[in-house]
């Protein structure tokens, strides 16, 4: 019985080795989170994370050390806006871009370019091209792919 091994001994190539952007999704509702990751990593161009406690984001981020952070406004027990102060009082995670999901808001009043708490916003219910156009309007030039 012949058997034959491939070894690959050269170093990978410089598109393997670069790592994609991490994206971590802070949102109570596992539903968006789960459809959405699915759908930004269908993309091929991040590497996405998610969180459904409120009470364990900032730990999450801690540990993950994301290049965005998308964040949901409305939810029970800690809402986004506490969970943002906590990420910028963080010297680790200050400079980390927060992105906010919320229905509280219009897709008129996104569009004309206001924030919440000096953070830019996305309306829900989002599209994948809206998050992506938003990822990518936020992301650091030091993460895009």
């Amino acid at each position: 019985m012949n058997r034959i091994i491939e070894a690959d001994f050269l170093p990978p190539s410089v598109d393997e080795v670069q790592e994609k952007p991490r994206i971590l999704i802070i949102d109570d509702n596992r539903d968006f989170t789960c459809s959405a990751k699915v759908a930004l990593e269908r993309t091929g161009r991040y590497s996405i994370w998610e969180e459904n406690e409120p009470a364990r984001a900032h730990l999450t981020a801690q540990r993950i050390k994301p290049d965005l952070i998308l964040l949901d406004i409305a939810m029970p027990e800690t809402d986004g806006g506490e969970i943002a102060a906590r990420i910028e009082s963080d010297p680790t995670l200050h400079r980390i871009p927060v992105v906010f999901l919320t229905a509280l808001v219009t897709k008129a009043e996104e569009k004309a370019g206001l924030q919440i708490q000096g953070h830019p916003f996305l309306a829900k219910p989002v599209s994948v091209p809206e998050l992506v156009a938003g990822i990518e309007r936020n992301l650091p030039a030091h993460a895009v792919f």
